[in-house]
This record gives C-alpha cells, structure tokens and sequence, in this order.
C-alpha cells in the first residue's frame, strides 16, 4: 500500500535543493559581509579627539610624512607624533582656533591626545613598517592617498587575502626607495619612464624602465626581496 502521493518525491526533493542553496547562500552572505567595510572600516571615516587632516598637511603645506611618523624607517611600528609635535607650528599659527583646543591643552596638562587606530591589525598579525619601507612599498600602497584624505579612513580591508596579493607578486608594487613618501608617484609608462641607478635610487643617467614589472623585478633583486615562498609563508605574519 502506498502511504505517500507520488508528489512527495518531488516535494522531498525540491526540500533538498532549497536547504543547499539556501545553506550556500547564507555561506556566500557571510562572506561578503565579513569583506564588508561594515567589518572592515574601509573607506569609513573615524572620529578622533582632533579632526586632523592630511589633506591639508601634506599637499597643501607639503610636510613630509617622516616628520611626524618619526620611526616609520627603523622599527615595527610608525609612531604616534607627541603633541609637541603639533606645537612646533601650532604656537605659532592657528593659536586661538578653538578646534586645536585639545591640542593645547594636552600640551598644558601633559597628557596625551587619545586617537582612535584608522590602519589597526589584529594583535595576531606581525606587521613591519620598516621592512615594507626599505623594500620599496610606498606609503599609499597600504594607506592609500592620505594627501587627498581630510579626514583619514581605510583604504583597504587589510585583511589576509588583500597583503597575500603583494606578497605574492611584490615586483608590481615596488618603487624606487627615494620615492616611498612621495605620494604622486607614478609607475613607469612609455611617456614616463622611471631612471634608477645600481642602488635602486632614482637617478637621471640611471637605467629607464618603461613598465611597472621590469622594474619591480629589478627592485626585487636589488632589494634583496626574500623569496615568495619566503614571504607567503604563515610565520612570516603570524609568529
């Protein structure tokens, strides 16, 4: 005797199909929201105790990056400028603007200004500013172009698989080390080419380079970029 309609069959089976799909797409919708900037923060603006703009101080008055991020070339980390930093100029101009009063009055009392991390890896991931610098990664590869930020926010996800793109062919990223800070840098084109002496320095006798690949190859080697097994491996980043 038969206890189900023949319709079952295809009821059951259309059950099936839809918890698959139904189960991949909530596989795929938790994907794309965790490469979201709603978990990333890319392109969200964070609100700060100052609402500094880099905008102004680096295209507009044209200081160098270096003279605030003091420790970007030999260590781990970038540095945070003390608000002695800000002052050097700051008591000399803009010194009744109401929005530098917190500016003062850290300088008065000694205790820092507390800003909030825009570029903050997890405490798992070993990131070297250092390193990056001194093998030709410019400063808006990873941040992006800070000189047209007035208020600065991420300009990538920074998670995993965005570094492992470098990582993985690091000669289309790199620059001439002379040009990491120069945040109008171009690589090289036919119309432009990009001149570098023996030491990877840019150099008007230097050899031209007229594509981006020739001379990442180039700056690879003269670098001394460890090899992509090397720097794709886990312990590289995670230790």
């Amino acid at each position: 005797m038969q206890i189900f309609h023949r319709s079952a069959n295809v009821i059951s089976r259309a059950s099936i199909y839809a918890g698959i799909f139904t189960a991949a797409f909530v596989l795929w919708a938790c994907i794309q929201l965790q490469r979201s900037p709603y978990v990333t923060y890319a392109g969200v603006v964070r609100p700060q105790p100052v609402p500094f703009s880099h905008q102004h101080h680096v295209a507009a008055i044209g200081i160098d990056c270096r003279y605030c991020h003091t420790s970007v070339e030999t260590s781990g980390f970038a540095g945070i400028p003390p608000t002695k930093t800000c002052m050097n100029c700051h008591s000399q101009i803009w010194t009744n603007a109401a929005i530098l009063e917190p500016v003062r009055e850290s300088f008065r009392s000694g205790k820092s200004l507390v800003w909030n991390r825009v570029n903050d890896l997890p405490d798992f991931v070993y990131f070297d500013h250092s390193i990056h610098i001194n093998k030709g990664v410019g400063c808006n590869e990873c941040h992006g172009a800070v000189d047209r930020m007035p208020l600065m926010f991420n300009h990538a996800s920074l998670q995993m698989e965005w570094c492992i793109q470098c990582h993985r062919d690091p000669a289309k990223v790199l620059r001439p080390r002379d040009q990491v800070f120069n945040m109008r840098y171009q690589p090289p084109s036919e119309d432009q080419p990009v001149l570098v002496n023996e030491k990877g320095l840019s150099d008007p006798n230097g050899k031209a380079f007229t594509d981006q690949l020739a001379l990442g190859k180039y700056l690879v080697s003269t670098y001394h970029v460890r090899s992509v097994m090397d720097i794709t491996s886990c312990n590289t980043c995670h230790r």
